[in-house]
């Protein structure tokens, strides 16, 4: 007997993982408080390798770049509150679903680093294709991809 190995249904639920925050959802920023406050467990430091942050009208975009990384914060949906918390963070970055052309970001499972250097699989927020391409050739960076630090 053969196994098939089936592709990802695009409809599934997705699978619950911790988020990394890098703009004005990070801690004593505006959105932190308007849809993380009282919705997580935990909040630590983390940095997403192999990215590169662009300022935006207001916020920040985070753009896959080998050998450069984003500063922010692995945030951990308190018990109950994921599907939640999924909804309103998709909702607030646009993001439609995977590979939508409406999409300003892309939730993407991406490998953020601890601290002490322990790799975690999260969810991130990154610039849709399109915007990325444009970012990359006319956006402003902002150095050590700090957003508390621009």
């Amino acid at each position: 007997m053969t196994s098939v190995v089936r592709p990802p249904d695009p409809f599934a639920p997705p699978v619950p993982l911790p988020f990394f925050v890098y703009g004005t959802l990070r801690p004593g920023e505006v959105n932190h408080e308007l849809f993380l406050r009282g919705r997580t467990v935990v909040e630590e430091p983390a940095r997403l390798p192999d990215a590169a942050l662009y300022d935006g009208p207001g916020y920040p975009f985070a753009v896959h770049r080998p050998g450069s990384a984003v500063v922010g914060e692995l945030i951990t949906a308190a018990p109950g509150a994921y599907g939640e918390l999924l909804a309103a963070l998709d909702r607030l970055e646009e993001y439609e679903g995977p590979g939508r052309p409406g999409n300003i970001y892309d939730r993407i499972a991406r490998q953020a680093l601890r601290p002490d250097g322990a790799p975690v699989r999260a969810w991130v927020y990154l610039a849709s294709p399109l915007l990325a391409r444009d970012l990359r050739e006319s956006g402003t960076e902002i150095p050590g991809g700090d957003w508390l630090g621009r």
